[in-house]
């Protein structure tokens, strides 16, 4: 009786299935997916309780790594395990994957073309604006709403944010050792860990290798180092990464230039799936297929190890004042780099008045469309892009 009591409702087929299909036709970004998961696996199909459900969007809260592909690898592992997290994570990724490789492969021929540059005339000012508006909504979200009380009450979440949005603007990259000062001075501040009170117990760091420096190509190397740390330090919405990838792609190797970068980002918003696959995209236009590879890997590797990780003892771990100040220190500086790298992306993307008005229009249909989700603003955007251009 006992075994029949925890025996899951569904099979692994099952669940991989399903994250095939949601990989497939999941349009609308972290958030969306999200609604989609708890719609149809705990209201529909009764596969997971209320409370696994919630116990697995805290952790894709919580830990490093794209909410919406964390949340699918913990409902994996709830009652199947590792095997479980690693087939819902490969289902849920791999058909977006497939689409932006096919979508390098026709930018790489075509990207020169009068048509396809007009396409992403309009595609570029409107991601402006969907990122953002996405920038907004994490910052209330995350911090606090523009109010007077409650932004006294986050002051220094706030001063967080305002720092990385000026230290982003001003260098033209992001850096990572300003988002861990922040957690831990946030942590220090509002929950000192046990350990600093009591120094004689030293926490154990865990070093995480993605493997990928066998590789004889000096480029893949880079490419697998450099989104390794990428998904290791991104919170929450898929967005969140893109201040990373700018001041690497653009800054710091100089793989591609604003436009093309823009243009990776319009990719990842075309596509159903998580938006972070906008990294397989960057990786073939940098490397090809293998660079494609490499990249997706990379930036999805940390977020699998940390779930599989942290899910068998996760019930203690989020509870624990320390991990969640923490977080909420990173989390501030994130969204503020966020920020600056849509002013800096921004200013050079609304080059006149028209991609000006398709960025402000993106955003206010946002704001007064509730239904309209990105793929249609963006699909509107490259119509409007190819008949400015014609005229």
């Amino acid at each position: 009786m006992k075994e029949q009591a925890i025996k899951p409702a569904y099979s692994l087929w099952d669940i991989t299935t399903y994250y095939l299909k949601l990989g497939s036709w999941g349009f609308g970004g972290p958030v969306a997916l999200v609604g989609y998961m708890h719609r149809d696996l705990v209201e529909n199909k009764s596969w997971l309780t209320e409370e696994e459900y919630k116990e697995g969007l805290a952790l894709a809260q919580l830990a490093p790594g794209p909410l919406a592909a964390q949340l699918g690898i913990y409902i994996g592992f709830v009652h199947y395990g590792l095997l479980g997290a690693t087939l819902t994570g490969l289902a849920f990724v791999l058909p977006s994957f497939v689409m932006v490789v096919l979508l390098g492969m026709a930018y790489q021929l075509y990207g020169g073309l009068a048509w396809m540059q007009a396409v992403f005339y309009g595609v570029g000012a409107a991601v402006i604006g969907i990122i953002a508006m996405s920038a907004y909504k994490l910052t209330i979200k995350s911090i606090s709403k523009f109010e007077p009380a409650a932004m006294k009450t986050k002051w220094l979440l706030w001063l967080f944010y305002l720092a990385a949005i000026v230290i982003t603007v001003t260098t033209e990259r992001e850096e990572i050792i300003l988002f861990l000062a922040c957690g831990i001075l946030y942590m220090m501040i509002k929950a000192p860990p046990q350990w600093i009170k009591k120094p004689a117990v030293l926490p154990a760091g865990i070093l995480i290798s993605t493997g990928f420096w066998k590789y004889d190509s000096k480029t893949l190397q880079e490419i697998a180092w450099f989104f390794a740390k990428a998904g290791a330090f991104v919170f929450g919405s898929g967005l969140a990464i893109v201040p990373f990838l700018h001041g690497g792609v653009v800054k710091e190797f100089g793989w591609l230039n604003e436009h093309q970068f823009v243009d990776a980002v319009a990719v990842a918003m075309i596509t159903p799936g998580p938006v972070v696959i906008t990294v397989g995209f960057i990786g073939y236009l940098v490397a090809g297929f293998p660079g494609a590879c490499v990249a997706a890997l990379a930036t999805f590797l940390p977020c699998y190890l940390f779930t599989v990780a942290l899910a068998p003892s996760f019930k203690k771990i989020a509870k624990d004042r320390s991990v969640k100040a923490f977080v909420e220190g990173i989390t501030a500086a994130v969204i503020g780099a966020l920020v600056g790298s849509v002013i800096i992306i921004g200013l050079r993307s609304i080059i006149d008045v028209p991609t000006a008005l398709i960025g402000i229009s993106a955003v206010l249909a946002l704001i007064y469309i509730k239904k309209l989700q990105e793929p249609y603003i963006i699909g509107i955007a490259a119509i409007i892009g190819v008949l400015i251009k014609a005229l």
